[in-house]
C-alpha cells in the first residue's frame, strides 16, 4: 500500500525558511523520480521540483535558487529547503513520483503559509 506523509509545513515571514519532508512506502523509493508539487488555492496543482534516482534536479523558474530538492534513499524520504520565502510561495505541497501520481494516489501535503 502506497504512503507519502508530507511534513515540515508552517507559517513563516517573508524571507524565512521551512524544509519539507516526504516519507514514503510501499514503492520500491530508490528506482523513481520523485517532486514537489504545490497547490494554491484556486489553482492547479504544479510541479515545482523534481530529483532523480542519481539526484540530479530540476526546478521550475519560479522556485530555482530559492529551493533545493534533496533524497536520502535509505530513508525513503524526499526533502525541500525552501529559503527566501515569498508570500506567493503559500500553497499546499505534496511529494510523488513524477511525471505521475503513483498509482493516482495523492498524500495529505503540508500547508505552507508566508506572511507577515
Amino acid at each position: 500500500q502506497v504512503q507519502l506523509v508530507e511534513s515540515g509545513g508552517g507559517l513563516v515571514q517573508p524571507g524565512g525558511s521551512l524544509r519539507l519532508s516526504c516519507a514514503a512506502s510501499g514503492i520500491i523509493f530508490s528506482a523513481y523520480v520523485m517532486g514537489w508539487y504545490r497547490q494554491a488555492p484556486g489553482q492547479q496543482r504544479e510541479l515545482i521540483a523534481r530529483i532523480r534516482t542519481r539526484a540530479s534536479t530540476v526546478y521550475t523558474d519560479a522556485v530555482k535558487g530559492r529551493f533545493t530538492i534533496s533524497r536520502d534513499n535509505t530513508k525513503n524520504t524526499v526533502y525541500l529547503q525552501m529559503n527566501s520565502l515569498r508570500p506567493e510561495d503559500t500553497a499546499v505541497y505534496y511529494c510523488n513520483t513524477y511525471p505521475e501520481a503513483i498509482q493516482g494516489y495523492w498524500g495529505q501535503g503540508t500547508q505552507v503559509t508566508v506572511s507577515s
